[in-house]
């Protein structure tokens, strides 16, 4: 079943940090201290890895999906999505 918006509002902070999913790998990380982060869980080469997308409010549900679809294209040609994000970083800090 994928999230909707009013899930993602009426979640609450628990004591230990807790999941949210929606689908394909995507899904939003709550905290104790109510921090809301998205995440995509993915396998490249055969080990599991996670890409940290951005926080919510600031990235929302649709925005954070069109990132997952982004990374899911990128696995389908062979490249690791964390990877990519830290090289295009490595090239903004040069320039």
């Amino acid at each position: 079943m994928s999230l909707t918006n009013t899930a993602i509002k009426t979640a609450r902070p628990q004591a230990a940090p807790y999941k949210l999913y929606d689908e394909k790998g995507l899904y939003l990380l709550i905290d104790p201290k109510g921090g809301r982060l998205w995440r995509l869980k993915y396998r490249f080469n055969g080990k599991e890895k996670k890409l940290a997308i951005g926080a919510y409010p600031e990235i929302g549900l649709k925005e954070a999906r069109d990132k997952r679809d982004d990374a899911r294209s990128l696995l389908a040609v062979g490249v690791d999505p964390s990877q990519k994000k830290k090289t295009d970083k490595q090239k903004q800090m040069i320039f």
